[in-house]
This record gives C-alpha cells, structure tokens and sequence, in this order.
C-alpha cells in the first residue's frame, strides 16, 4: 500500500516506466508469498517464496532510484522493505532444509 501512496507523486511520464514496474514489484512480494504459502512441498514454498524475496529487492532498488531521482521520498517504504525483508529470510530459514543454503 505504501508504494502506491509513494507512486503517485511520480511524474506522469513515469506512469508506465518506473511507476508500473515498482507497483507490479510491489505486489509480487505478497502474491508470491500468498501462493507458497498454498503449496504442499516445502521445496515448492521455497520457490514462491525465494520469488517474493526477488521481488523485494527489485522493489527496493526501484525505491533507491525514485529517491535519487528525486520523484518521491520514499524512506517509509524502504523501511518496510527491510523488515519484510528480514521477516521473509527467517520465514524461508525455518523451512529451508537444514543442509541446504
């Protein structure tokens, strides 16, 4: 929600630059997670959810570069980048097989 609060202060012709990609980024987060969470297999968990983590950091060097480009100030949302970055990681280390990493 946050991105798309931030996305709106981008200039109109970024609507189908860097606005569409960091708002489809932003909501490949959750929806990949959503959708491991629904799958059986752990190694079928992971794949959703190492997607979700990719996710995360293109969202988050798209934030960098809003910011650098000067659309937006988008420290709130590189914040919550982090902790659901941090969040993510201990999700997936607690099924990642303990051999694996």
């Amino acid at each position: 929600m946050e991105v798309y609060s931030v996305t709106q202060s981008f200039p109109k012709e970024e609507q189908f630059g860097l606005t569409s990609q960091l708002r489809r980024a932003a909501v490949s987060v959750p929806s990949n997670i959503v959708e491991g969470f629904g799958r059986w297999s752990n190694s079928e968990k992971l794949r959703f959810y190492n997607i979700a983590e990719s996710s995360l950091h293109e969202a988050d060097y798209q934030l960098y570069l809003a910011s650098e480009l000067k659309f937006a100030n988008t420290r709130n949302a590189l914040s919550i980048a982090e902790e659901t970055k941090r969040l993510l990681a201990a999700f997936i280390k607690s099924i990642r097989p303990k051999d694996a990493k």
